[in-house]
């Protein structure tokens, strides 16, 4: 009886986890639709095909400012009119805009998958990216900023999970 309580005080129990069966398939379904943007860069590696292309879902402003490096600029208001254009509907896609506070990779990716391109969003988005050290692109040129210490590990090459 004393459980009961201590479960039913507690906020994070308030409400039981799910069935390990159910968590696995919100989990795996999950990773279906999300990717990491460390596994993104990793998968970018110069001289091997990552398997999809990535998509920069902002305004031309903001892709000027800073965008992953081959990434497609695609403005989400233009995605209907120029995806056919500028995407190979056999090739996955990975779709980010500004940063987690931002659902404009989500409506990319959606206007993407009603078009019928297999896609996933990217975490993080653009500052993410930005803040675990990868290197980006800018109208200027290349650059990197180190990386933040909460966001990535600072004498690894990556974190592990």
């Amino acid at each position: 009886m004393t459980s009961q309580v201590i479960t039913t005080r507690n906020p994070v129990l308030r409400v039981p986890p799910a069935s390990p069966a159910a968590a696995a398939a919100y989990f795996g379904a999950s990773l279906a639709f999300h990717a990491d943007v460390s596994d993104v860069a990793t998968a970018l590696d110069p001289g091997d095909d990552p398997g999809f292309v990535v998509v920069d879902s902002r305004s031309t402003a903001s892709w000027n400012q800073g965008h992953v490096p081959g990434a497609v600029h695609l403005p989400t208001a233009l995605v209907a009119e120029q995806a056919a254009g500028l995407l190979d509907p056999a090739v996955p896609v990975v779709t980010y805009c500004w940063g987690p506070g931002c659902n404009g990779g989500a409506k990319a990716a959606l206007a993407l998958a009603e078009l019928g391109y297999q896609v996933k969003e990217m975490l993080g988005g653009f500052e993410y990216w930005v803040r675990e050290g990868f290197a980006y692109e800018t109208w200027e040129g290349s650059e990197r900023r180190s990386a933040d210490a909460l966001t990535a590990p600072v004498d690894a090459d990556d974190c592990g999970c």
